[in-house]
């Protein structure tokens, strides 16, 4: 119906229902907003107090010892919670503060609730006490770039995704001209705390300034994020203090209500293959949980792959009375042939079609491909080196890199102590794509590091799978399954006898559901071929129309879909899980300045049971550093926790997989997680790697 001309555009856009329409505020972020996080037990008390416990053990490090003395010897702080203490005690916990917060590094949902949690409870001791929350990072620190938090700011954010408050940054405070700039801002300030909200780097700047801010007053105290997952605390005796960093339940419910939307479209449309590639570069468990979530065909787990070990090649290796390193780990051409099989063993019973998980940083834990980083890294080097020239100005197309790779081959042929670069290594490297060939001899960082980010994974190993399967087609192996049903009907419709052609067409008729057209045929030639051998059409006669219908049917065409899951799920808005676990975390943390701890990380144990058996606990930070190899030196960083093997969740994602790929006739086992439900009582309250780790399997 046409606008009243009469009526203004003015008029239209105050209209209620336009308003309300086109309004940046919809009824779940109302909702959302007015939502209040559930609060540990112990902060139902007026007071906390800290207790240390001997109980909990770490491998310190010569180098932390070193570097870090004044934090080195921190212990686990429990919390516990007090109606009433000393009046020295309640003086120091209500005295007037300044608290700073910063977000470091990407954003991960509910990092808006660590603040909301922090200025809750510092206001509730003191409403004077005042919250900065610094700018765009690090920087903020740096160049005092800050905000005073209040309770309107504070208000609009609750229980919503990404660091839009005061956003974030990737700086590091890694320098004495930074440090010195950092320490200043805090005496502007008038700084009390610090708190630093993000993953292993960030908190293991957060230790760096514990000890560098420690004379001057200011606590600083570090809050574990990262979507990935890898930020997982455990003792020297497997405690775990530490189970999951917070935003990782969101985004992995976030990637894998996507994903369950592809499973279901595969199995509605029935011609594609979807490869999704989930966040996780340098650790797996996005893509377990996403396993668990969604029950996709086939997921990858680098870590799995990292310990494949190639029992055929040992077998013969002991035959053969040597040794064959190359043996253990996965190689890229072996992982290709993996896939492949899954892709056929599908078809094979009429689903050519599927979902597949990788991890963003799968490829990091094939051997061959880190054999290659180091080798290419040690050639480029020495080249420079030796010829005072640079490797990439001297080869600047791929083809003259190549050559002068197969010239050092041939120089370990005619030179045996010559081992840098082998037949065997051309024979693989030649293996792999050319663009990936060309990501891995690229130019390396400024500090000779291999960019792993910069290569598509998904694309390496599609490459790989497209040309098997090209192979696997023409050697008549990737056939279609037809339905036994299916081929009587169109040969009786066509007046055929179906019992004469099934013999001829198919190599299992008359023993399986699904009949698999013979591998000799593989062509309208070869198949006419077949039919005349039989007698079944006469020499230049023409192949029935029903039979070259049924013979079509079997011939696969691989059609594929690539998906990237990163920043959509690090920017969803939180699941109640992330929304009262960052809740809780923001309130550990005031909890720690209160009484007095620096160079702790806030975190919550117990996470993996139910919220009544929630922990809040201080975890020092120094004690879990050690030296690793960052940026070309060793530096002391926090170690990134990886899926365990051996972990409940893994093991049932192993024992699954064989009926998810559901390579048999009948339907999939898809299972749809739906989107992230914050109303009502459907959604689960942990992630499910979580739950399924918790299991005492002393009770199993």
């Amino acid at each position: 119906m046409p606008v009243n001309d009469a009526i203004s555009l003015k008029e239209i856009l105050n209209h209620p229902t336009v308003k309300k329409a086109t309004d940046d505020i919809n009824a779940e972020m109302f909702e959302r907003r007015a939502y209040s996080p559930s609060q540990c037990e112990v902060f139902s008390h007026p007071y906390t107090i800290l207790q240390k416990s001997d109980r909990y053990r770490f491998e310190v490090d010569r180098q932390a010892e070193k570097l870090l003395p004044d934090i080195i010897t921190n212990k686990v702080q429990l919390i516990e919670g007090k109606d009433s203490v000393d009046d020295d005690v309640a003086r120091q916990y209500g005295k007037k503060r300044n608290i700073g917060i910063v977000f470091s590094g990407g954003p991960s949902p509910g990092g808006h609730n660590v603040i909301a949690g922090l200025y809750d409870a510092a206001k509730k001791a003191n409403s004077d006490s005042k919250i900065y929350g610094f700018l765009v990072g690090p920087d903020g620190i740096i160049e005092n770039e800050a905000v005073e938090l209040n309770d309107d700011l504070v208000n609009r954010y609750r229980n919503l995704g990404g660091f839009t408050m005061i956003k974030t940054g990737r700086t590091k405070i890694d320098s004495k001209e930074k440090m010195a700039l950092s320490r200043e801002t805090c005496r502007r300030l008038q700084l009390d705390a610090l708190v630093v909200v993000g993953g292993d780097d960030s908190n293991t700047n957060a230790a760096f300034l514990a000890q560098e801010l420690m004379a001057d007053g200011v606590q600083i105290l570090g809050v574990p994020k990262t979507i990935d997952g890898d930020i997982q605390v455990r003792d020297v005796d497997g405690n775990v203090l530490c189970a999951m960093s917070f935003g990782f339940h969101t985004a992995a419910r976030a990637f894998a209500n996507a994903i369950g939307n592809l499973c279901t479209d595969s199995s509605s449309d029935i011609k594609y293959w979807h490869i999704c590639k989930v966040m996780g570069r340098v650790a797996s468990h996005l893509a377990l949980e996403v396993a668990l979530q969604t029950h996709a065909n086939m997921t990858l787990i680098g870590e799995d792959l990292a310990d494949y070990t190639d029992n055929v090649r040992l077998e013969k290796a002991q035959v053969d009375g040597t040794r064959d390193y190359n043996a253990y780990g996965m190689t890229l051409r072996h992982l290709s042939r993996i896939i492949c099989e899954a892709i056929v063993r599908r078809a094979a019973v009429g689903k050519n079609y599927g979902v597949i998980v990788i991890p963003e940083g799968v490829l990091e834990f094939i051997n061959e491909i880190q054999v290659f980083i180091i080798k290419l890294n040690t050639i480029i080097a020495y080249y420079n080196k030796t010829h005072d020239m640079d490797f990439h100005s001297t080869f600047l197309r791929l083809e003259d890199k190549l050559e002068y790779l197969r010239r050092l081959a041939q120089r370990s042929r005619d030179d045996t102590s010559f081992r840098l670069w082998n037949t065997r290594d051309d024979d693989l490297f030649s293996d792999i794509p050319s663009f990936f060939q060309e990501g891995l001899l690229m130019e390396r960082d400024s500090h000779g590091n291999f960019q792993f980010s910069q290569v598509e994974t998904e694309k390496v190993l599609l490459g790989l799978v497209k040309d098997y399967l090209n192979i696997l087609k023409e050697q008549g192996r990737y056939k279609i399954g037809i339905q036994k049903d299916y081929f009587r009907k169109v040969m009786i419709s066509a007046g055929l006898d179906p019992d004469r052609y099934g013999p001829v067409l198919f190599k299992n008729y008359g023993s399986d559901a699904h009949l698999l057209v013979k591998s000799a045929v593989i062509s309208l030639k070869t198949l006419k071929q077949a039919l005349k051998e039989q007698r079944l059409i006469k020499a230049g006669g023409k192949i029935p129309a029903a039979v070259e219908k049924i013979f079509k049917k079997s011939m696969p065409n691989f059609k594929n879909q690539l998906h990237f899951y990163g920043y959509d799920g690090r920017g969803n808005d939180p699941t109640r899980f992330d929304c009262i676990y960052t809740y809780n975390l923001g309130l550990t943390a005031f909890s720690l300045i209160a009484n007095g701890a620096t160079g702790q990380m806030a975190a919550i144990k117990n996470l993996d049971k139910d919220f009544s058996r929630w922990e809040p606990i201080g975890i020092p930070i120094a004690p879990l550093m050690h030296l690793e190899e960052r940026k070309g030196k060793l530096a002391l960083v926090i170690e990134k926790s990886i899926v365990d093997v051996n972990s409940v969740a893994f093991r049932v994602v192993q024992a699954q997989r064989e009926k998810w790929l559901a390579a048999t006739p009948g339907d999939d086992h898809y299972r749809s997680p739906g989107p992230i439900r914050f109303t009502g009582k459907s959604e689960e309250d942990r992630p499910i790697t979580l739950e399924l780790n918790a299991i005492d399997c002393s009770d199993c």
